[in-house]
């Protein structure tokens, strides 16, 4: 690979999912795209207009291009899996800008915004509108996960080593897509408990997922009580803070052991 480790690249990402040449489509998109299906508002316009620099399509993920059949049930059809990269401008806001083409593809996507700092993935499954018909929406949160990792770089080099269309879940492309979500949850998981390891199974990286988002609010009402503490003058009502700050770190404890 060039580069390094500290500087993942997408070329090295999509090398790395090492996808069949049939799935391959290398096309520009032009911004103008974006902002008429995925602006909701003017600052959305302007934030992808002033804030990207391109966007390019790399991969169409279909039965035909992969070998995985497509995916339905009562709520959504996966007929295909796009896979994007969108190079940011220094004024980009990457968390936004992946909402907004998430919200925007029909497709679920395999999204990475990178800038010269900073690359992340994100991926957020879609179902059906309910209340309009052939329209598509969010099925549930963004996962998004940024890869530049100074202190462990290691971590996200293991991450892409394990992102192989081979090492994924190839009973269907929602299978497939899920599969590179609990991977993502394996790194997110990593970054907290420094050792990475592919969930064992769907149940597992679901108890991880959970596990992650509960600890981070708890460290969120952590951060909450400490201030609080640190403001109060009443020892009364200081004892009563780090009571509680204490049984936080406690519930904490036991939520990291659950990782």
């Amino acid at each position: 690979m060039s580069g390094t480790p500290e500087h993942l690249t997408p070329e090295q990402i999509l090398s790395g999912m090492r996808l069949p040449p049939s799935a391959m489509v290398n096309q520009r998109v032009p911004k103008k795209m974006l902002v008429e299906s995925g602006a909701p508002t003017a600052a959305d316009k302007r934030l992808i207009s002033d804030g990207i620099e391109d966007i390019h399509w790399l991969a169409a993920l279909k039965p035909v291009t992969v070998g995985i059949p497509a995916y339905q049930d009562a709520v959504r059809d996966y007929l295909e899996i796009a896979v994007l990269n969108i190079s940011l401008r220094p004024l980009g806001k990457a968390n936004r800008i992946a909402e907004l083409v998430h919200r925007a593809i029909p497709y679920p996507t395999f999204l990475m915004v990178h800038s010269q700092s900073s690359i992340s993935i994100s991926l957020a499954h879609k179902r059906w509108a309910q209340n309009e018909a052939g329209k598509t929406v969010l099925d549930g949160d963004i996962l998004e996960t940024n890869l530049h990792s100074p202190e462990r770089p290691d971590l996200a080099q293991l991450f892409v080593d394990a992102l192989p269309l081979e090492k994924q879940p190839r009973s269907s492309l929602h299978a497939l897509y899920q599969g590179w979500m609990d991977t993502i949850i394996a790194l997110q998981t990593a970054f907290v408990k420094g050792v990475f390891s592919v969930s064992s199974s769907r149940e597992q990286a679901t108890e991880r997922h959970q596990a992650l988002l509960e600890s981070k609010r708890l460290q969120t009402e952590l951060g909450r009580l400490r201030s609080l503490a640190a403001k109060e003058r009443q020892v009364a009502k200081q004892v009563e803070l780090n009571l509680a700050i204490k049984r936080i770190q406690g519930d904490l404890g036991v939520i990291l052991g659950k990782l």
